[in-house]
């Protein structure tokens, strides 16, 4: 389990699973989601929830989509800083998963 800051000053979090990280991977939402000005804002956070919620009402069986959702992307404290968190954890975690698989 991982924890997100999602405010500037540090008083509010998230928490994430390797669960919720593979759900990210096993779809590529993070695939072609920030422009090429690098930036993470709110417009950024709105276009993933509505890309999460396209995949969802395509297909039957998503349990892990909605787990996301709701423990992760709709929490109350997710803003663009809480993205760009999960952002950064979700990069953090592929390459230690990488890594761990390239020593075996």
């Amino acid at each position: 389990m991982y924890s997100i800051t999602t405010n500037k000053s540090g008083t509010r979090s998230i928490a994430v699973s390797d669960e919720h990280l593979c759900t990210i991977e096993k779809y590529q939402l993070f695939t072609g989601l920030v422009g090429s000005n690098g930036i993470v804002d709110e417009e950024v956070l709105n276009k993933l929830k509505l890309t999460v919620r396209s995949l969802i009402a395509s297909q039957e069986e998503c349990k892990d989509l909605l787990s996301l959702c709701v423990d992760v992307l709709y929490h109350d404290n997710m803003k663009a800083i809480g993205l760009s968190a999960l952002m950064a954890l979700y990069n953090e975690w592929l390459a230690v998963r990488e890594q761990t698989q390239s020593e075996e």
